[in-house]
């Protein structure tokens, strides 16, 4: 089927040949639209050339933030992202050979899938556990005890970038969201 998500059959196309651009855009999939934060492994890609993280690890940081920074921008906090996708091609080509894929491939169950994507720049749980669910439910890895690594999000509803699989699905996404935060304004006000 392939990656249905950014609303630019390039910048998708992107996401289903490139690991590390699935990898970036869940990195950026903070404070940030869905479409907009899936794009920039396609905007990393044709501004710099490549997603090799060899490359990425060696830029020169300023250049690389430059390039990140260029409009329109891989986030609202380009520079600060930049780093961000650095250090992660850093720890790519250090702990997994410059594979982004052996990050899920090599996992021995859910739980461990979870301890590596926690270990990951700006990858907190929330993050690593809708991670999780879009592995599963877009790209078919589930190892052992993935749903339950990836809890609420591996449930059927429109709950994340997980369950993205077009504009329709998008703005159901949307829907979820903006009821939780009304929900929790609400809640906060007592």
């Amino acid at each position: 089927m392939g990656f249905q998500i950014t609303g630019l059959p390039e910048a998708d196309a992107v996401l289903d040949e490139y690991p590390l651009a699935v990898v970036v855009g869940m990195q950026l999939d903070q404070q940030y639209g869905i479409e907009h934060a899936f794009r920039g492994g396609w905007k990393i890609l044709t501004r710099f050339g490549t997603l090799d993280t060899a490359a990425i690890a060696a830029a020169d940081p300023e250049a690389f933030s430059e390039i990140c920074r260029t409009p329109p921008a891989i986030h609202r906090f380009p520079a600060a992202k930049a780093t961000a996708v650095q250090k992660l091609a850093v720890l790519v080509e250090e702990r997994y050979d410059g594979d982004p894929a052996r990050i899920w491939a090599e996992a021995a169950s859910g739980e461990d899938l979870l301890n590596r994507l926690e270990a990951l720049p700006a990858f907190g749980p929330q993050t690593s556990k809708i991670f999780v669910a879009l592995l599963g439910k877009q790209m078919g890895v589930q190892p052992r005890g993935w749903k339950a690594a990836a809890g609420d999000y591996a449930l059927k509803g429109h709950r994340s970038v997980a369950d993205v699989t077009g504009p329709e699905t998008l703005a159901k996404v949307r829907e979820f969201k903006r009821q939780q935060k009304k929900a929790a304004a609400k809640l906060a006000a007592g």
